[in-house]
Protein backbone atom coordinates (compact mmCIF):
# COMPACT_ATOMS: atom_id res chain seq x y z
CA UNK A 1 0.00 0.00 0.00
CA UNK A 2 2.07 2.53 -1.35
CA UNK A 3 1.69 5.82 0.64
CA UNK A 4 4.02 9.61 -0.43
CA UNK A 5 4.36 12.97 0.27
CA UNK A 6 5.53 15.29 -2.01
CA UNK A 7 6.22 19.19 -1.92
CA UNK A 8 6.93 21.73 -4.92
CA UNK A 9 7.79 25.41 -5.85
CA UNK A 10 6.00 25.14 -9.13
CA UNK A 11 3.01 24.73 -9.97
CA UNK A 12 3.37 22.21 -13.14
CA UNK A 13 5.81 20.23 -11.00
CA UNK A 14 2.92 19.78 -8.34
CA UNK A 15 0.45 18.76 -10.68
CA UNK A 16 2.30 16.09 -12.00
CA UNK A 17 3.02 14.60 -8.34
CA UNK A 18 -0.38 12.52 -8.37
CA UNK A 19 -0.38 9.38 -10.01
CA UNK A 20 -2.17 8.75 -12.81
CA UNK A 21 -3.62 12.10 -13.20
CA UNK A 22 -3.35 14.37 -16.26
CA UNK A 23 -3.33 17.88 -14.78
CA UNK A 24 -1.96 21.48 -15.91
CA UNK A 25 -2.24 24.23 -13.10
CA UNK A 26 -1.90 28.68 -13.60
CA UNK A 27 -1.00 30.25 -11.27
CA UNK A 28 -3.79 33.36 -10.12
CA UNK A 29 -2.02 35.34 -7.56
CA UNK A 30 0.60 36.44 -7.14
CA UNK A 31 3.49 35.52 -5.26
CA UNK A 32 6.29 32.10 -4.44
CA UNK A 33 3.67 28.89 -4.78
CA UNK A 34 4.43 26.15 -2.72
CA UNK A 35 2.04 22.95 -3.06
CA UNK A 36 2.17 19.56 -0.92
CA UNK A 37 0.49 16.30 -1.44
CA UNK A 38 -0.17 13.18 0.35
CA UNK A 39 -1.03 10.54 -1.52
CA UNK A 40 -2.22 6.69 -0.08
CA UNK A 41 -3.29 3.92 -2.84
CA UNK A 42 -5.14 1.26 -1.84
CA UNK A 43 -5.93 -1.95 -3.88
CA UNK A 44 -9.56 0.08 -5.48
CA UNK A 45 -8.98 3.67 -4.37
CA UNK A 46 -6.69 6.69 -4.61
CA UNK A 47 -6.80 8.99 -1.04
CA UNK A 48 -4.73 12.16 -1.04
CA UNK A 49 -4.89 15.68 0.40
CA UNK A 50 -3.59 18.18 -1.66
CA UNK A 51 -2.26 22.02 0.17
CA UNK A 52 -1.79 24.78 -2.19
CA UNK A 53 -0.38 28.19 -1.15
CA UNK A 54 -1.73 30.39 -4.10
CA UNK A 55 -5.25 30.57 -6.32
CA UNK A 56 -5.28 28.19 -9.13
CA UNK A 57 -6.61 27.27 -12.36
CA UNK A 58 -6.70 23.42 -12.50
CA UNK A 59 -7.04 21.70 -15.85
CA UNK A 60 -7.68 17.79 -14.57
CA UNK A 61 -8.38 14.13 -15.90
CA UNK A 62 -8.55 11.77 -13.68
CA UNK A 63 -8.09 7.75 -15.01
CA UNK A 64 -10.87 5.62 -17.34
CA UNK A 65 -13.23 3.71 -15.19
CA UNK A 66 -13.36 5.53 -12.45
CA UNK A 67 -15.01 7.91 -10.19
CA UNK A 68 -13.28 11.41 -8.55
CA UNK A 69 -14.89 12.82 -5.16
CA UNK A 70 -12.92 16.29 -3.60
CA UNK A 71 -13.90 17.47 -0.40
CA UNK A 72 -12.70 21.23 0.73
CA UNK A 73 -10.91 20.56 4.16
CA UNK A 74 -12.40 23.64 5.50
CA UNK A 75 -16.04 25.09 5.44
CA UNK A 76 -15.55 28.64 6.35
CA UNK A 77 -12.74 29.43 3.59
CA UNK A 78 -13.09 30.82 0.32
CA UNK A 79 -15.20 28.53 -2.05
CA UNK A 80 -13.86 26.50 -4.71
CA UNK A 81 -14.94 26.36 -8.56
CA UNK A 82 -15.99 23.52 -10.49
CA UNK A 83 -16.13 24.25 -14.35
CA UNK A 84 -17.16 27.14 -13.42
CA UNK A 85 -19.47 26.35 -10.88
CA UNK A 86 -19.06 27.55 -7.27
CA UNK A 87 -18.81 25.14 -4.52
CA UNK A 88 -21.01 27.17 -2.01
CA UNK A 89 -22.05 24.00 0.38
CA UNK A 90 -19.42 23.39 0.43
CA UNK A 91 -20.39 19.77 -1.37
CA UNK A 92 -18.92 16.73 -2.64
CA UNK A 93 -17.33 17.71 -5.94
CA UNK A 94 -17.00 14.79 -8.17
CA UNK A 95 -16.76 13.90 -11.90
CA UNK A 96 -15.97 10.71 -13.95
CA UNK A 97 -12.43 9.17 -15.45
CA UNK A 98 -11.88 9.91 -18.74
CA UNK A 99 -13.22 13.52 -18.27
CA UNK A 100 -11.59 16.97 -18.87
CA UNK A 101 -12.62 19.18 -15.85
CA UNK A 102 -11.44 22.55 -14.06
CA UNK A 103 -11.31 23.50 -10.62
CA UNK A 104 -10.66 27.35 -9.81
CA UNK A 105 -9.17 26.87 -6.05
CA UNK A 106 -8.54 29.91 -3.72
CA UNK A 107 -5.28 31.04 -1.69
CA UNK A 108 -4.17 28.43 1.09
CA UNK A 109 -6.69 26.35 0.09
CA UNK A 110 -6.62 22.50 0.87
CA UNK A 111 -8.63 19.73 -0.46
CA UNK A 112 -9.68 16.14 0.27
CA UNK A 113 -9.63 13.49 -3.00
CA UNK A 114 -11.15 9.78 -3.56
CA UNK A 115 -10.87 8.17 -6.43
CA UNK A 116 -12.28 4.68 -6.65
CA UNK A 117 -12.44 1.71 -9.21
CA UNK A 118 -16.21 1.99 -11.39
CA UNK A 119 -16.59 -1.90 -11.35
CA UNK A 120 -15.74 -2.03 -7.72
CA UNK A 121 -17.91 0.98 -6.32
CA UNK A 122 -20.69 -0.19 -8.33
CA UNK A 123 -20.44 -3.86 -7.05
CA UNK A 124 -20.14 -2.58 -3.69
CA UNK A 125 -23.32 -0.86 -4.42
CA UNK A 126 -25.27 -3.24 -5.40
CA UNK A 127 -24.45 -5.88 -2.55
CA UNK A 128 -25.47 -3.38 0.28
CA UNK A 129 -28.63 -2.57 -1.76
CA UNK A 130 -27.51 0.73 -2.08
CA UNK A 131 -29.83 2.84 -4.80
CA UNK A 132 -27.16 5.34 -7.36
CA UNK A 133 -28.19 6.53 -10.58
CA UNK A 134 -25.09 6.40 -11.94
CA UNK A 135 -25.76 7.67 -15.35
CA UNK A 136 -27.02 10.83 -13.89
CA UNK A 137 -23.71 10.93 -11.41
CA UNK A 138 -21.54 11.01 -14.37
CA UNK A 139 -23.10 13.87 -15.79
CA UNK A 140 -22.94 15.81 -12.36
CA UNK A 141 -20.50 17.97 -10.51
CA UNK A 142 -21.28 18.82 -7.07
CA UNK A 143 -23.63 16.46 -4.68
CA UNK A 144 -25.11 17.80 -1.49
CA UNK A 145 -23.45 16.68 1.99
CA UNK A 146 -25.09 17.51 5.33
CA UNK A 147 -22.81 18.72 8.23
CA UNK A 148 -23.42 15.65 9.97
CA UNK A 149 -22.17 13.56 6.99
CA UNK A 150 -18.92 16.34 6.03
CA UNK A 151 -18.16 15.47 10.00
CA UNK A 152 -17.83 12.12 9.10
CA UNK A 153 -15.58 12.41 5.80
CA UNK A 154 -13.22 14.44 7.61
CA UNK A 155 -12.93 12.61 10.44
CA UNK A 156 -11.79 9.60 8.54
CA UNK A 157 -9.59 11.31 6.11
CA UNK A 158 -7.70 13.51 8.39
CA UNK A 159 -6.14 11.45 10.69
CA UNK A 160 -5.80 9.02 7.99
CA UNK A 161 -3.42 11.35 5.72
CA UNK A 162 -1.81 13.43 8.62
CA UNK A 163 2.20 12.15 8.29
CA UNK A 164 0.47 8.95 6.43
CA UNK A 165 3.77 8.56 4.90
CA UNK A 166 5.80 7.77 7.36
CA UNK A 167 3.67 4.60 8.51
CA UNK A 168 4.22 1.09 7.45
CA UNK A 169 0.90 0.03 6.20
CA UNK A 170 0.25 -3.99 5.67
CA UNK A 171 -1.90 -5.56 2.62
CA UNK A 172 -4.79 -6.40 5.53
CA UNK A 173 -4.38 -2.67 6.70
CA UNK A 174 -5.57 -2.02 3.37
CA UNK A 175 -8.82 -3.40 3.11
CA UNK A 176 -9.74 -2.63 6.53
CA UNK A 177 -9.38 1.30 5.31
CA UNK A 178 -10.89 0.95 1.97
CA UNK A 179 -13.89 -0.74 3.62
CA UNK A 180 -13.71 2.01 6.37
CA UNK A 181 -13.70 4.64 3.22
CA UNK A 182 -16.30 2.92 1.43
CA UNK A 183 -19.15 3.65 4.19
CA UNK A 184 -18.84 7.47 3.96
CA UNK A 185 -18.75 7.22 0.41
CA UNK A 186 -22.09 5.30 -0.34
CA UNK A 187 -23.77 7.20 2.26
CA UNK A 188 -23.22 10.44 0.16
CA UNK A 189 -24.33 8.45 -3.21
CA UNK A 190 -27.53 5.88 -1.62
CA UNK A 191 -30.82 7.73 -2.83
CA UNK A 192 -29.06 10.92 -2.48
CA UNK A 193 -30.92 13.40 -4.64
CA UNK A 194 -28.53 14.32 -7.44
CA UNK A 195 -28.21 17.75 -8.22
CA UNK A 196 -29.49 19.35 -11.41
CA UNK A 197 -26.32 20.16 -12.80
CA UNK A 198 -25.16 23.03 -14.48
CA UNK A 199 -28.03 25.95 -16.13
CA UNK A 200 -27.84 25.83 -19.46
CA UNK A 201 -26.87 29.72 -19.28
CA UNK A 202 -24.03 28.68 -17.06
CA UNK A 203 -22.62 25.90 -19.19
CA UNK A 204 -22.61 28.65 -22.11
CA UNK A 205 -20.72 30.91 -19.62
CA UNK A 206 -18.28 28.72 -18.97
CA UNK A 207 -17.70 27.52 -22.75
CA UNK A 208 -17.48 31.39 -23.95
CA UNK A 209 -14.66 31.84 -21.28
CA UNK A 210 -13.05 28.65 -22.80
CA UNK A 211 -13.35 30.09 -26.46
CA UNK A 212 -11.75 33.28 -24.92
CA UNK A 213 -8.88 31.40 -23.96
CA UNK A 214 -8.37 29.48 -27.16
CA UNK A 215 -8.22 32.36 -29.07
CA UNK A 216 -5.15 33.79 -27.04
CA UNK A 217 -3.27 30.39 -27.05
CA UNK A 218 -3.99 30.17 -30.56
CA UNK A 219 -1.67 33.25 -31.60
CA UNK A 220 -0.07 33.32 -28.22
CA UNK A 221 2.76 35.90 -30.31
CA UNK A 222 0.03 38.32 -31.11
CA UNK A 223 -2.90 38.02 -28.54
CA UNK A 224 -5.88 39.86 -29.81
CA UNK A 225 -6.92 42.22 -26.99
CA UNK A 226 -10.16 42.24 -24.75
CA UNK A 227 -12.55 44.28 -27.56
CA UNK A 228 -11.18 42.16 -29.70
CA UNK A 229 -12.00 39.48 -28.67
CA UNK A 230 -15.63 40.57 -27.73
CA UNK A 231 -16.10 41.62 -31.28
CA UNK A 232 -15.02 37.40 -32.36
CA UNK A 233 -16.88 35.97 -29.57
CA UNK A 234 -20.14 38.65 -30.43
CA UNK A 235 -20.57 39.81 -26.68
CA UNK A 236 -20.28 43.32 -24.84
CA UNK A 237 -17.67 44.08 -23.22
CA UNK A 238 -19.86 43.85 -19.82
CA UNK A 239 -20.92 40.72 -20.93
CA UNK A 240 -17.50 38.91 -21.38
CA UNK A 241 -16.40 40.58 -18.07
CA UNK A 242 -19.28 39.15 -16.44
CA UNK A 243 -18.21 35.33 -17.74
CA UNK A 244 -14.99 35.79 -16.60
CA UNK A 245 -15.83 37.05 -13.17
CA UNK A 246 -18.28 34.46 -12.93
CA UNK A 247 -16.41 31.18 -13.93
CA UNK A 248 -12.76 32.27 -12.44
CA UNK A 249 -13.49 34.99 -10.33
CA UNK A 250 -11.12 37.37 -12.79
CA UNK A 251 -11.73 39.74 -15.11
CA UNK A 252 -10.86 39.40 -18.41
CA UNK A 253 -7.43 41.14 -18.51
CA UNK A 254 -6.10 39.61 -15.19
CA UNK A 255 -6.91 36.33 -16.34
CA UNK A 256 -5.84 36.52 -19.79
CA UNK A 257 -2.56 37.83 -18.53
CA UNK A 258 -2.54 35.49 -16.33
CA UNK A 259 -2.55 32.52 -19.09
CA UNK A 260 0.02 34.11 -21.01
CA UNK A 261 2.32 34.71 -18.29
CA UNK A 262 1.51 31.04 -16.90
CA UNK A 263 2.52 29.78 -20.98
CA UNK A 264 5.33 31.98 -20.29
CA UNK A 265 7.00 30.27 -17.56
CA UNK A 266 6.28 26.99 -19.05
CA UNK A 267 8.46 27.69 -21.60
CA UNK A 268 11.25 29.19 -19.57
CA UNK A 269 11.80 25.54 -18.30
CA UNK A 270 12.02 24.61 -21.69
CA UNK A 271 14.28 27.96 -22.76
CA UNK A 272 17.91 26.84 -22.12
CA UNK A 273 17.77 23.35 -24.30
CA UNK A 274 16.66 25.21 -26.65
CA UNK A 275 18.94 28.26 -26.71
CA UNK A 276 15.79 30.63 -26.05
CA UNK A 277 16.37 34.13 -23.72
CA UNK A 278 14.03 35.90 -21.80
CA UNK A 279 13.79 37.97 -24.71
CA UNK A 280 13.06 34.39 -26.51
CA UNK A 281 10.09 33.87 -24.58
CA UNK A 282 8.90 37.18 -23.80
CA UNK A 283 8.38 37.61 -28.03
CA UNK A 284 6.78 34.23 -28.13
CA UNK A 285 3.81 35.04 -25.80
CA UNK A 286 3.14 38.30 -26.93
CA UNK A 287 4.92 40.72 -24.63
CA UNK A 288 6.29 43.27 -25.96
CA UNK A 289 7.90 45.57 -23.75
CA UNK A 290 10.70 43.16 -21.89
CA UNK A 291 10.59 45.51 -18.32
CA UNK A 292 7.00 44.92 -18.58
CA UNK A 293 6.92 41.38 -18.29
CA UNK A 294 9.73 41.24 -16.32
CA UNK A 295 7.49 43.09 -13.79
CA UNK A 296 4.35 41.12 -14.38
CA UNK A 297 6.37 37.86 -14.15
CA UNK A 298 8.04 38.73 -11.14
CA UNK A 299 4.68 39.92 -9.63
CA UNK A 300 2.90 36.46 -10.03
CA UNK A 301 5.66 34.31 -9.27
CA UNK A 302 7.55 36.16 -7.12
CA UNK A 303 10.87 35.60 -8.85
CA UNK A 304 12.35 37.02 -12.09
CA UNK A 305 11.91 35.45 -15.49
CA UNK A 306 16.08 35.68 -15.34
CA UNK A 307 15.95 33.54 -12.30
CA UNK A 308 13.51 31.23 -13.64
CA UNK A 309 15.82 30.22 -16.41
CA UNK A 310 19.17 29.90 -14.91
CA UNK A 311 16.91 27.37 -12.39
CA UNK A 312 15.62 25.32 -15.38
CA UNK A 313 19.10 25.48 -16.83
Amino acid sequence: MPCQHREADDADEHAAHLTDWEQRYDQLSAGRFHGGLTELQLPQMQVFVEHTSHALRQSCRVWDDAFWFGLAARADGAPARINGRLDAGPGLMTRPGGTDFELVTPDRHAIYGVVVRRPWIEAAAAAQGCEVDWTRLRGRELLPLSAVARRDWLALLEPLLDGAAALAWHRDSALQLQALMLCPLLGALDGAEVDPGVRASQARRHALVARAQALVLATPEQPPSVPQLCERLHLSRRTLQYCFEDVLGLSPLQALRALRLNGARRSLREAAARGQGVQDVAAQWGFGHLSQFAADYRRLFGESPSQALRRAA
